[in-house]
């Protein structure tokens, strides 16, 4: 019996060393609705890692506009990825979205599978049946990466959606029925009003292919998506109906265009494809789009899906969620950590976006064709946001990637007529959302790292050039005065310290490339934020054109005081190029760390939060506005102070309180994943303050272990000794062996990998 046993055990070993080590599946620690909820703006569809198609249910037709009292609807700010958990109704699917964002725009392509009478018009959420709306069930809701499935009320269809990098695929399960339709919806948007369609155009090419095009004016004023989509079967019937006004017609009044007519144009379109359905028959819809033609989406289709397995497509979606997940292997303290955990991984890869097709081709700012030439385009660049954590992470798990994204902004500078690098920009436009000129921190950090593969000078040159376009919100002011006066150029405070910490990213780049001239300037331009700061106060205060600080002033307010989306206490802590200067302009260590401690046990009263969307209670502790980026380097400050062990009790209570394996476990918007990158380095145990430098500010980390594939061939383990949940304080270092001496760890010097040890005590 002994044989025999050892005999089986083997033959197990040799069957199990065949097919290779096992996998973890880390997709299964990941929870697509963390953070949909009105202040996350994340949105739970299918999608792969980077992928232009984001595949998602929308919940609600919100408009921008508030006819009734004709102004902002500010209940839109809850629908920027399109959907609310909370919702009872699902108003149909739509291929693209934004993750997290605070503005939004896309929702192209809404597409409805509905059964029994045609209904063309959406209906209500207070009235679903008045339309083709469907009310569900949570229960039947399920959505993990790549995948995303739901059963509506109405007609009993189970919905299955993945997706591809740019074809999204539904299969639809519907009970055997000769009235079947398919709605396309090209009204539908998010951010909507009734004049942003500019132009709809849509082909029946024949019983299974349908091709066309969307432009919209909106946050990005000059978008075109074009789209091709195949059926799984040929559709019985067809038609339309145009909502805009026809002023004139032509001589297309020849012809009764609603029905069975292959060429459907206007404003204000919505679409209906009609199928018998047999008994056990699954209705499937393959649907691709192209910023270029439709015969790029025709070809993405073809290239991406050529077959109907819509399994197979699912399960390559979840394994090349995988392996990105892979990246960094983590143990935790508790489950949910590691949800929470894999989540911000998952939500960190969503943005930004793959903007080419499959032959390499996209359409520029300058709304002309290009062909990418060794780097992949892309586009979403939330770079007010992202330029803080998020492309630092990339850096250090994403370094192709990251490079392929300054490429795509040096292409965008190439194209600008300005000429300036993207600011916020999205579909082959500039939005020009929110303030500094950000891409230049990218590069520089890009530069500082070895990952950049391009040409320094040109990089250099771009950013150069972007730094002195006076046109650009203060720019000619801060170039003349070496501060944004706010009499002529309002948050100028916020202007100023943004654009004078982008101008060490530039003087970093020039002592790279070899440039005094250009070092000397900018290091000079860098130390701009000494004119905006008020010894007399002690606080960042606005200064106007006549040299004088404004005389009324309130350091808790923002509106009218300077800074956008923050205050004095939280924005007038932002000079990370110089976090030593800014402790000795504050008094020194020891009235510097009394103001933080100050900053994170006073109250901010509603007053001073009630007209920021932005920000909420959830997302505040104390003074500190951890929901907003301004902040996000503020509890690590404590390390130029003396005090490491209050950074580490800071960093450790917000990862506890501020990320939670729940809908609205987001204490504020995601913003394209910058407060999931906050996250994911502050639990390793590390955050880039100052992107550009080598160097990292050590907190407290929240794993047990971790391994990070460094995509250099290298990996970098995290051991942390005594760990618990009571322990958040750090005895220790190690690197390598070898002690580090403060709280402080340089790239250059974890990028080769190896080991580091915390040791934590209470």
């Amino acid at each position: 019996m002994k044989n025999s046993a050892l005999i089986i055990l083997l033959i197990l070993f040799s069957f199990a060393h065949a097919q290779g080590p096992v996998q973890t599946d880390f997709t299964q620690f990941v929870n697509p609705f963390i953070g949909t909820d009105k202040m996350g703006h994340t949105f739970p569809g299918a999608c792969v890692p980077f992928g232009m198609v984001q595949l998602s249910p929308d919940t609600d037709t919100i408009g921008y506009w508030d006819e009734e009292n004709n102004g902002y609807n500010k209940k839109v700010y809850e629908y920027c990825a399109g959907y609310q958990y909370d919702d009872p109704t699902i108003v149909g699917f739509s291929h693209t979205h934004f993750s997290g964002t605070g503005h939004s725009d896309l929702g192209d392509f809404l597409i409805m599978p509905t059964k029994g009478k045609l209904q063309l018009n959406p209906g209500t959420a207070d009235h679903p049946e008045k339309g083709f709306r469907s009310t569900y069930q949570k229960e039947t809701e399920t959505a993990e990466p790549g995948y995303y499935a739901v059963k509506l009320d109405d007609g009993g269809i189970f919905c299955q959606l993945t997706a591809t990098e740019r074809v999204g695929f539904h299969q639809y399960s519907i009970h055997e029925t000769d009235d079947v339709h398919i709605i396309l919806d090209l009204i539908h948007g998010i951010y909507n009003y009734d004049d942003k369609n500019v132009w709809t155009f849509v082909r029946v090419e024949n019983d299974t292919l349908v091709t066309g095009y969307r432009q919209t004016s909106g946050w990005a004023r000059t978008r075109t998506v074009y789209f091709a989509l195949v059926f799984s079967k040929p559709m019985k019937n067809y038609g339309h109906k145009r909502y805009d006004e026809w002023v004139y017609r032509g001589f297309y009044r020849k012809f009764n265009e609603e029905e069975k007519f292959p060429e459907m144009a206007g404003r204000q379109i919505r679409a209906h494809f009609d199928f018998k359905i047999e008994e056990h028959e699954q209705l499937r819809v393959k649907f691709a789009i192209s910023a270029v033609s439709t015969e790029g989406a025709l070809k993405n289709l073809q290239t991406e899906i050529p077959g109907w397995n819509f399994g197979k497509i699912r399960q390559q979606a979840k394994e090349k969620w995988n392996a990105e997940l892979a990246k960094i292997k983590i143990e935790t303290m508790t489950p949910d950590e590691k949800i929470v955990f894999y989540t911000a991984m998952y939500h960190a890869f969503i943005s930004p976006v793959i903007y080419e097709d499959v032959d390499g081709q996209y359409r520029g700012l300058d709304q002309n064709i290009h062909q990418s030439d060794g780097f992949t385009n892309y586009t979403i660049f939330s770079l007010w946001d992202t330029y803080r954590a998020l492309h630092p992470l990339f850096n250090l798990v994403q370094p192709q990637r990251n490079n392929d994204m300054v490429f795509s902004m040096l292409a965008h500078f190439d194209q600008s007529v300005h000429p300036m690098l993207p600011v916020w920009s999205h579909y082959s436009n500039e939005n020009w959302c929110m303030i500094g000129y950000h891409s230049v921190s990218v590069i520089s950090d890009a530069i500082e790292k070895g990952i950049f593969t391009g040409d320094i000078n040109h990089a250099l040159d771009a950013c150069v050039k972007t730094a002195e376009y006076g046109p650009f919100d203060g720019l000619e002011y801060y170039m003349e005065m070496g501060y944004v006066p706010e009499d002529k150029n309002g948050s100028s405070v916020s202007k100023t310290l943004e654009y004078a910490y982008d101008d060490w990213a530039i003087a970093q780049i020039a002592n790279k490339a070899g440039n005094e001239e250009v070092y000397d300037r900018f290091m000079k331009r860098s130390e701009n934020y000494k004119h905006v700061f008020d010894p007399e106060i002690g606080f960042m205060r606005p200064k106007l054109s006549d040299g004088s600080f404004k005389k009324e002033f309130d350091p808790l307010d923002t509106h009218g005081q300077g800074f956008i989306e923050g205050n004095a206490w939280n924005y007038g802590l932002y000079i990370p190029q110089q976090p030593h200067v800014l402790v000795e302009m504050y008094g020194g260590k020891k009235k510097f760390t009394n103001m933080l401690d100050q900053l994170f046990t006073l109250q901010l009263e509603d007053k001073h939060i009630e007209a920021n969307e932005d920000i909420t209670r959830d997302g505040i502790i104390g003074l500190y506005v951890h929901g907003n980026e301004p902040g996000h380097h503020i509890p690590y400050l404590y390390n130029y102070t003396g005090h490491p062990e209050k950074t580490q009790e800071r960093v450790r209570m917000i990862c506890n309180t501020m990320y939670r394996n729940t809908p609205d476990g987001l204490c504020g918007n995601d913003d394209c994943g910058q407060m999931s990158a906050w996250y994911i380095f502050s639990v390793l145990g590390f955050y880039p303050v100052c992107p550009g430098s080598d160097t990292y500010a050590l907190g407290s980390p929240l794993v047990k272990l971790a391994v990070i594939d460094l995509g250099n061939g290298k990996t970098l383990t995290i051991k942390t000794e005594n760990q618990s949940l009571e322990n958040v304080h750090v005895k220790s270092v190690m690197l390598n062996g070898k002690k580090l001496d403060g709280p402080f760890v340089d790239y250059s010097d974890l990028i080769g990998g190896g080991e580091v040890v915390f040791d934590m005590v209470h």
